[in-house]
Order: C-alpha cells, then sequence, then structure tokens
C-alpha cells in the first residue's frame, strides 16, 4: 500500500511534540462499511502537564481520498502536489475546561482567540450550561474548536507544513491554560 496511514500519524505525533506538546492517548477508529477511518490523539502544551486542559486533535479519512491519492502515486513514483485540494482531509482541534466558576465573555474570548489562530486557524468559542441534579445548580463548560482542512499530500511528503498549524494550537493552548484558574476559581 502506497499511502502508510498509521506511519504519518506516528509523525504528526512526533511533530507535535516537536512543537511543544506531551502526546498521552490515540484512537483509531475504523467504519468497517465505508471504511472510513478517524484518529483522534489526546495531548496538550507541555508546560501544562498539570492541567485543567484537555486538547484533542481529531483526523477523519474519506476512504475515497486515500484510495484517489494511491491511484496517483503509483502512476507516478514522483511527490504529486495537490493544488486543487483534491486530497484535503479535515482537522479538528477541542479544547475543553473543567466546570467554570466565573466564565469568561464570549465574545471577548473570540476575538482574542480569532487574533492567536488567525486566518489559518478559525476559532469557534462556545459554552454550555447544565444540570446534572437540580439541587447541584447550574455548570458551565467552556468548548474551544478549530476545523482546518490539510492535504494529506503534505501530510505524508511536506510535513513541515504542519508547523505553522502546531505552533497556532500550541499557542491558543497557552492562552487558555494562563487564563483558566481566573475562569475555573
Amino acid at each position: 500500500m502506497a499511502v502508510d496511514l498509521a506511519g504519518t500519524v506516528t509523525y504528526l505525533k512526533d511533530h507535535a511534540v516537536e512543537h511543544g506538546f506531551h502526546v498521552h492517548d490515540e484512537r483509531h477508529f475504523v467504519e468497517t462499511y465505508t471504511l472510513r477511518q478517524a484518529w483522534e490523539v489526546d495531548l496538550h502544551p507541555a508546560e501544562a502537564c498539570e492541567g485543567p486542559l484537555d486538547l484533542h486533535m481529531a483526523i477523519d479519512l474519506d476512504p475515497r481520498v486515500v484510495l484517489d491519492l494511491e491511484d496517483l502515486l503509483m502512476e507516478s513514483p514522483d511527490t504529486p502536489e495537490d493544488e486543487e485540494g483534491r486530497f484535503a482531509v479535515p482537522f479538528l482541534f477541542n479544547w475543553g475546561l473543567p466546570q467554570m466558576v466565573s466564565p469568561p465573555d464570549l465574545i471577548v474570548l473570540s476575538a482574542e482567540l480569532a487574533g492567536i489562530g488567525g486566518l489559518g486557524l478559525p476559532i469557534e468559542v462556545s459554552a454550555v450550561d447544565s444540570f446534572g441534579a437540580l439541587s447541584d445548580g447550574e455548570e458551565r463548560r467552556l468548548s474551544v474548536v478549530a476545523a482546518v482542512d490539510l492535504s494529506l499530500v503534505d501530510l505524508m511528503f511536506r510535513q513541515d507544513s504542519l508547523c505553522e498549524t502546531l505552533d497556532r494550537v500550541h499557542d491558543v493552548s497557552m492562552y487558555v491554560v494562563e487564563h483558566a484558574p481566573e475562569w475555573i476559581g
């Protein structure tokens, strides 16, 4: 098989370590009917081993994209180009914090994180209010999500193309870690 997905994800985890992350866990899912594959990687900034941030990176691979790339690699041994975005795969970064006592203003936080993520890492900020039991009161949790389409060709052959994305993810993570004590209480 010309497309080594497991090796690519292994390299991705190693590359994340080079950009200041600790990798803690990895899950690989294969949908048996369509053969769609997904990887989830749990990581956090090396400076934040004590928490409270949870960061999950998810990669979703459509089998048609993988098969098309494999066909192209079988036709030519040269590194292919992906100028049309034909081999794009979605990457999701999900940041989460425990229950917040003094949550931030979501509009201000969205603007600040948009400045850190820039156009290359569009970020969505939301909060969820929930009640476990009425007597326990309301719990508010913060959710920060970034979605980026990256080329499978770049992931396999031009791994340095991820550097800017990983640096931005690290910067967003550190911003959240630095402000978390005032939000969590």
